[in-house]
């Protein structure tokens, strides 16, 4: 947390909670009351930084992943993850987003007492969920397998689920820090997790190609990988010098009901709503492989491999929208509590004009450039087009997390997880449809349909909730970003870049980027865009 003085920093250390008891000036009631401006772009930057590190790490693993061992174990690798992280999601029923709001609310009243009780609370409830959660993954194995028409999956499957043992008190440790506003462990943690996760998993995917290894086998090692990552990720968290206290705290019954009743009742349906991509995902893998096999195709693995490149492209564009949401919620369930809806509303439209200003050229680079980006990542240019309308669905995505994000902290939860399932439903729908029509394409379009459609609505929730005006900054993102990818799509017209060498694929990429990445910015200086004004007034005193 980012405080201005060391007085008020130590009232509202994690590591000495009791402290907040003392009698705060009036000057530290206004710094602790609410995430100021600069508390939030700082809380963002930290998380989006240590989830930029971590997208890049699992697209960075995806990539040389099929490389090494092609698009089959991609394609089975796209189809068992999904559902660790719906089981994952639900083992902790949304705890970590949950303790933090409430975490946030105590703190306003300065009850350190409830603090304590809140984490020992929701920590049981996570073992109990994560229990649940991986004996139900273990026991449902077999029919996930044959659903994908990969029996073979099931190993795969039950390894993967060993990890939920142990991925509860990860998390409720991360809902305890996000609600003293510290991003710190949860940003380390997360990156953490992810490098030993890669390295080990592709350690063993070599290997195990090199001994001639079938994909589901290869899968499954990968999958091993993991728990590694787990388990570094949990030591850290809990070797951390203010990491609260570990050991069992005895709650009498009653107040143990009475705050398990009040965290599940914050934290389902904030679970729920946070299934956006995940449940989207699981729709993936059980429509689209069981479509193909139906249809007959008998490489419906390898083709879904195809379809998951541009799952990898997706995961960076959209790390923005996912890493503001953990600092946006606690932020607006304080102001909420006050009923500071002035501010509400302007962190809102902050949130929702960076998420404009960085998702737009993301989503517009990608699309014009997919075609080199296919041959310079995956080594050929199959199925470009359906990587195409995949990547520029990726803008609408990032939308669609934020939007569920914002009706979280305000208060709106299951309003949120409808919405959601509604469209996991839709998309399952249009999936079939799709596919059985135009093939993998059908499922790229239904995607885009699906996370435009699912951005209106929260957006329509949200403007009826609280008033947020427009700046015109987002509009100002789109025209520069459409120039932007006009400038570096243009030369690709007047070449036939599916003949490219994968190096040549990757040199004009990487130009690309950094000439797009310039233009980019040069124009939104030019078209005046406000939020970026503060950073050019500091870079001219400099």
């Amino acid at each position: 947390m980012v405080v201005p003085s060391t007085e008020s920093a130590e009232a509202l250390a994690p590591n000495d909670i009791s402290s907040t008891i003392r009698r705060p000036n009036h000057q530290e009631k206004v710094e602790t009351h609410i995430m100021t401006r600069r508390q939030l772009i700082r809380s963002t930057l930290v998380l989006s930084l240590a989830a930029l590190i971590s997208k890049a790490l699992g697209a960075f693993f995806r990539i040389p992943l099929q490389n090494i061992a092609g698009d089959e174990v991609l394609g089975l690798f796209n189809m068992v993850y999904p559902f660790y992280m719906i089981a994952l999601f639900l083992s902790v029923a949304g705890i970590p987003v949950a303790l933090s709001k409430l975490i946030a609310e105590s703190r306003q009243n300065k009850d350190s007492e409830q603090i304590r009780d809140l984490f020992h609370t929701a920590r049981m409830i996570a073992i109990v969920f994560g229990i649940l959660s991986w004996l139900t993954l273990f026991l449902l194995s077999g029919p996930l397998s044959k659903l994908f028409g990969e029996p073979d999956a099931k190993l795969s499957i039950m390894i993967v689920s060993f990890t939920l043992l142990l991925a509860p008190f990860m998390a409720v440790y991360r809902g305890y820090y996000q609600g003293f506003e510290d991003m710190t462990p949860t940003g380390v943690s997360q990156v953490l997790e992810q490098t030993a996760r890669v390295f080990l998993s592709l350690g063993v995917a070599y290997v195990l190609v090199q001994m001639n290894a079938g994909y589901e086998t290869v899968t499954a090692g990968v999958m091993a990988g993991t728990i590694i990552g787990v388990l570094v990720s949990f030591f850290y968290l809990w070797s951390k010098k203010q990491a609260p206290d570990f050991s069992i705290r005895r709650l009498p019954f009653k107040k143990l009901r009475h705050q398990s009743r009040t965290i599940l009742a914050i934290s389902l349906p904030i679970a729920f709503g946070s299934l956006t991509l995940a449940l989207m995902n699981v729709v993936d893998s059980l429509t689209i492989p069981y479509v193909l096999n139906v249809q007959g195709k008998e490489d419906a693995t390898y083709l879904y491999g195809l379809y998951g490149r541009g799952i990898v492209l997706v995961q960076v564009a959209t790390v923005f929208a996912a890493s503001v949401v953990l600092p946006l919620i606690p932020s607006v369930s304080k102001r909420l509590v006050d009923h500071q809806y002035d501010k509400i509303s302007k962190t809102i439209r902050k949130a929702l004009t960076y998420t404009h200003l960085l998702s737009w050229p993301a989503g517009i680079g990608l699309l014009v450039l997919s075609v080199p980006l296919n041959i310079a990542l995956f080594t050929n240019s199959e199925q470009s087009g359906v990587l195409a309308v995949i990547v520029i669905s990726s803008i609408f995505m990032s939308f669609s997390i934020l939007g569920t994000g914002i009706l979280q902290g305000l208060g709106k939860p299951w309003i949120a997880s409808i919405i959601v399932f509604g469209a996991a439903l839709l998309k399952t729908g249009l999936n079939i449809i799709g596919v059985y029509s135009i093939g993998l394409l059908g499922a790229a379009l239904a995607t885009l349909v699906l996370f435009m459609l699912l951005h209106v609505a929260n957006r329509i929730v949200i403007q009826r909730t609280i008033t947020v005006p427009s700046t015109g900054d987002g509009w100002k993102a789109v025209i520069s970003s459409i120039m932007m990818g006009a400038l570096i799509g243009l030369p690709l017209l007047w070449v036939n870049v599916y003949e490219w060498s994968r190096l040549e694929s990757m040199l004009y990429s990487t130009g690309a980027i950094f000439i797009g990445a310039v233009v980019y910015a040069a124009l939104l200086v030019l078209f005046k865009v406000k939020e970026i004004q503060p950073y050019l007034a500091k870079w001219k005193r400099r």
